[in-house]
């Protein structure tokens, strides 16, 4: 069982909605993060939005729509080094924050975002 699958049962899916949109607030505002999205980043919120939906445990539209996630192969035409990896998991953390979720809930998402993130990583 995919150990993330009870997040979406304990905070639904308009929390999660909330969440990307405070991520993306905090990309708005962060120049590093800004530059690597397109003036509109609507679609770029909506697809975030049905990820997370996925990988927490809600429904599996994300696939339905554009097939196999492949994060790494998703991202290889940005340079992404530990110091953007920084900014992104900063925004996520700063979106969290603004959650206010139950502790137990948020140290797993922090710890899934950190293992996605680490993994993105691409160059040096």
């Amino acid at each position: 069982m995919n150990p993330f699958q009870s997040v979406f049962e304990l905070i639904g899916a308009d929390r999660i909605k909330q969440l990307t949109s405070y991520f993306y607030e905090e990309v708005a505002s962060n120049p590093e993060l800004r530059e690597l999205y397109p003036e509109d980043m609507s679609g770029a919120e909506e697809r975030l939005y049905l990820f997370l939906l996925q990988v927490f445990g809600g429904p599996q539209k994300y696939s339905e729509q554009r097939g196999h996630p492949r994060l790494r192969m998703r991202h290889l035409e940005w340079e992404i080094d530990s110091t953007m990896r920084n900014h992104w998991l900063n925004a996520m953390f700063s979106a969290l924050d603004k959650l206010q979720l139950e502790p137990n809930v948020k140290e797993l998402m922090m710890e899934y975002f950190i293992k996605v993130a680490n993994h993105l990583i691409n160059h040096e």
